[in-house]
């Protein structure tokens, strides 16, 4: 069993849910969250309201999952991927699990 984490814009959040099902992952979790890029571009620099939020907003999804379902998902993401016209890919991270209760 391993911990998978993808994260996406909220733009793409149905077809990432989608994606989970088409993987056979039925359980995991979501929580909403702002993504943000570190570079200073001329729009960034020239804020008149430094306090307005700058982020993107996002999703994260987790999942205890196993190897076989992570690897489907990853290809259908890799596809899903392919196919953007934005830059703002899903991402997705594998972490392994050394102890669980």
């Amino acid at each position: 069993m391993k911990l998978l984490i993808v994260t996406v814009v909220e733009q793409y959040e149905e077809a990432i849910l989608k994606l989970f099902k088409e993987a056979n992952i039925e359980n995991f979790s979501g929580s909403e969250i702002d993504g943000y890029k570190q570079h200073a571009s001329l729009l960034m620099t020239s804020n008149w309201f430094p306090g307005v939020k700058g982020g993107v907003e996002s999703s994260l999804f987790f999942s205890f999952t196993e190897d076989e379902k992570i690897d489907t998902l990853f290809n259908l993401i890799t596809n899903f991927n392919d196919n953007l016209v934005t830059n703002n890919p899903v991402k997705a991270i594998v972490v392994p699990i050394e102890r669980s209760i």
